[in-house]
């Protein structure tokens, strides 16, 4: 099959992945209608190891659009015409993502604009307004 996947403490093991290869669409004349070049890698998110709570969450909120109804994620790469090119490339995918869900998103404590900054903002708009009206239609009588 295809080689564990290793990010950090992260462990995607050989039995969460499954890899089928299919024909390519687009581009390539006769060859696209040959080689199936195209890499479809099937990632089981409930047996990847070293995740966290959080860190299982942001993965799963992140590939939300691409998992099936069983829980598998769907990687694909048609990037190049090459089968093991394109295996690697789906393999750096599943990686990246790891790697985004283990950063843990900072803490926005919620702050309020100033009164003197509330101020000049409604100043601002007002002197927008008189710019405005001053380029309507002018009674010269």
């Amino acid at each position: 099959m295809t080689a564990p996947i290793r990010v950090g403490a992260v462990l995607v093991p050989e039995k969460a992945l499954e890899v089928k290869a299919v024909r390519a669409s687009g581009p390539g004349g006769q060859n696209v209608n040959k080689v199936s070049s195209k890499v479809e890698l099937r990632v089981n998110l409930a047996l990847i190891e070293g995740l966290d709570e959080g860190a299982q969450d942001r993965l799963r909120q992140a590939v939300r659009n691409r998992l099936d109804a069983s829980g598998t994620w769907l990687v694909t790469s048609s990037r190049t015409r090459d089968q093991l090119l394109n295996l690697e490339d789906a393999r750096d995918k599943v990686i990246q993502e790891i790697e985004k869900a283990l950063i843990v998103p900072k803490h926005r404590t919620p702050t309020r604009a100033t009164r003197s900054s509330q101020r000049r903002r409604v100043e601002a708009k007002k002197r927008t307004g008189e710019i405005k009206k001053g380029r309507g239609k002018q009674d010269w009588s």
